[in-house]
């Protein structure tokens, strides 16, 4: 019977470990010092915030865009109701709701007031095809008030379209055929000229609107002369 050898526990052990365990396969089983896990984590940082940026920066640019986009559309649709209402100007005097006559048109640098034709009567209601518009600034915003009736009563009263906001200010000017520019209509001087003649050939209209500044469109003004004597007979 051989004798038996007696190992240290030490080399078992280390016997064990080289001939189950190769030195190339316990260096593919280390993990990550903390030194690795730090700059990995450093670079994932920089790349979240990077995206984050520049997402927040796309989201910013489609909010402004859909804000301009939006207040263009707004800007747009105020000169399209200018240019219907001058457009469409028609020669008829109202009576206000204390009987007086007012002018078929008559405005100020700052507002007006005019009879248009071509009101839509799609539900063919008992009502004229004429309307009276005005328009004015009221809190930085561009109001078109219209009212149902042409003469009216003590009790009528107009109905407000708000049109545009952010609008610092409106600035009215008048041109006649001899193509000078009035601030107000009928202008004072063709008052009080003997048999003067009120003709008005356009109106320019000119918005300082924040963000975009001042515009300006001129509208042309139908419509045939009107002599003061005949003025003066109306009112």
């Amino acid at each position: 019977m051989s004798p038996k050898i007696l190992y240290p526990k030490k080399n078992i052990m280390l016997y064990f470990k080289q001939k189950y365990f190769p030195l190339s396969k316990t260096k593919n089983l280390q993990g990550f010092t903390l030194l690795e896990l730090l700059v990995a984590l450093a670079i994932f940082a920089v790349i979240a915030v990077m995206a984050y940026s520049g997402l927040n920066t796309v989201l910013t640019v489609r909010l402004q865009t859909e804000q301009y986009a939006t207040q263009l559309a707004h800007l747009q649709m105020a000169m399209t109701w200018f240019g219907r209402d001058i457009e469409q100007y028609i020669e008829r005097p109202i009576r206000e709701q204390y009987g007086d006559k007012q002018l078929s048109l008559q405005g100020t640098n700052s507002q007006i007031e005019l009879t248009r034709a071509g009101w839509r009567n799609p539900a063919q209601q008992q009502r004229s095809s004429l309307q009276r518009v005005a328009y004015h600034l009221e809190d930085q915003t561009l109001l078109r008030l219209y009212w149902r009736v042409l003469d009216r009563a003590q009790d009528t009263q107009p109905n407000k379209m708000a049109l545009l906001n952010d609008v610092n200010n409106l600035q009215l000017r008048y041109l006649d055929k001899n193509k000078r520019w009035h601030e107000q209509w009928p202008s004072s001087d063709l008052l009080t000229t003997k048999n003067a003649i009120l003709p008005i050939i356009a109106i320019e209209v000119t918005l300082k609107v924040k963000e975009w500044g001042r515009i300006t469109r001129l509208f042309r003004v139908p419509g045939k002369l009107i002599k003061k004597e005949k003025l003066k007979k109306k009112n």
